[in-house]
């Protein structure tokens, strides 16, 4: 079994210092440095944290011989350069999602990791959370029967704002943003999780509230980027699952998932876009009544006040440390990520031809 350091640095410094800083302290692990393309926020980040070194150059922080791993928390434009970056280094490299800008990238990486020998992984850390990882035991387990249809709706008013929103790199194309790749993405790996290979996608991306407001110029410019998606997936062994989202839809009605089989079915809910450390799945099978089921405690094997995304994003760091440790790359690795992101492309290329797409 390998021995390592646990010295990792980090890259990116929105959701990486929301998130994967305290999560990778807490499981361990020393912060030895981070990169921000603004030294004014990598320095207010450093000393709030009590991190040492701070870099502006990422390539810098790369090649810094006295880190074992390198967290990549970029935009999704930076990830394909910076993680094959990081693996020809010799750094075990954790990639925040989307993956990359597209499929092209995706194997370009999967194959660098490969090849590297490196642990490689995905942030997709909704695997972790109660709710779902409770969902993929019931499923494997046939609670209900050969499964049938999945119904996702998730409905927030993040984007109904009086004014204009502020212009950020989400409404860029240019940069990998929008919803179905901030969030969508999720949920094509967690649905790949429970259900299996995609056969075929069919989707549509909108923007409903297209107005922002550059804060440079005060001058309001347009989205480039989806605000709302749908899509169906067909899977290889059998079954659909279909998904509506949006931030542009008032009132708030959060998140709900159903997923049907020929004996019954399971639901959670969630009041944002992210799952909850509760867990709680609503259950029927055989015709009884709905009712809630005891998530089992091993799917909550602690809690973190600090931030509700912090408890699945650490077990995800858990198994990074077991990847390096064993010499593998758990999923999700960069092979999911390929996955994730075939879909992902196959939503736009249906979106724009308005046809099935046919991925096996």
């Amino acid at each position: 079994m390998a021995t390592f350091n646990r010295r990792v640095g980090i890259i990116g410094l929105g959701f990486g210092a929301q998130v994967y800083l305290p999560a990778f302290r807490s499981e361990g692990w020393e912060v030895a440095a981070i990169c921000s393309r603004s030294r004014d926020k990598a320095t207010q980040v450093a000393e709030a944290a009590g991190v040492r070194d701070v870099h502006t150059d990422p390539l810098e922080l790369i090649a810094r011989g006295d880190l074992d791993a390198v967290a990549v928390a970029t935009p999704p434009r930076a990830h394909h350069e910076l993680s094959i970056a990081a693996l020809k280094a010799g750094k075990h490299v954790l990639c925040e999602k989307p993956f990359a800008m597209d499929a092209r990238q995706a194997v370009e990486m999967r194959d660098a990791a490969d090849r590297s020998g490196r642990t490689a992984m995905v942030g997709h850390e909704f695997r972790f959370t109660p709710q779902r990882a409770y969902i993929k035991e019931l499923v494997d387990g046939g609670y209900i029967g050969a499964f049938r249809l999945c119904t996702i709706e998730l409905f927030l008013d993040r984007y109904v704002t009086s004014e204009p929103r502020p212009f950020t790199w989400l409404a860029l194309e240019s940069e990998g943003g929008g919803l179905l790749g901030a969030l969508g993405s999720h949920y094509f790996d967690g649905l790949r999780h429970w259900f299996g290979e995609v056969l075929s996608v069919t989707g549509r991306l909108d923007i409903l509230r297209p107005d922002l407001l550059d804060p440079k110029t005060h001058a309001i410019v347009k989205a480039q980027t989806d605000d709302t998606f749908q899509f169906t997936l067909e899977f290889e062994r059998g079954g659909i699952a279909t998904m509506i989202a949006s931030f542009a839809a008032t009132p708030t009605r959060g998140t709900k998932i159903v997923v049907m089989g020929e004996r019954g079915s399971l639901t959670a809910e969630q009041p944002g876009p992210n799952p909850m450390e509760d867990g709680v799945v609503i259950a029927s099978r055989n015709g009884a009544p709905l009712e809630p089921l005891r998530t089992p405690e091993k799917y909550t094997p602690f809690t973190d006040p600090r931030d509700h995304r912090l408890m699945a994003f650490r077990l995800l760091v858990r198994e990074f440390a077991k990847g390096i440790e064993q010499g593998s790359s758990p999923s999700p690795n960069f092979t999911d990520g390929l996955k994730a992101q075939e879909i992902l492309d196959a939503v736009h290329t249906s979106s724009k031809s308005r046809r099935t797409v046919t991925l096996r």
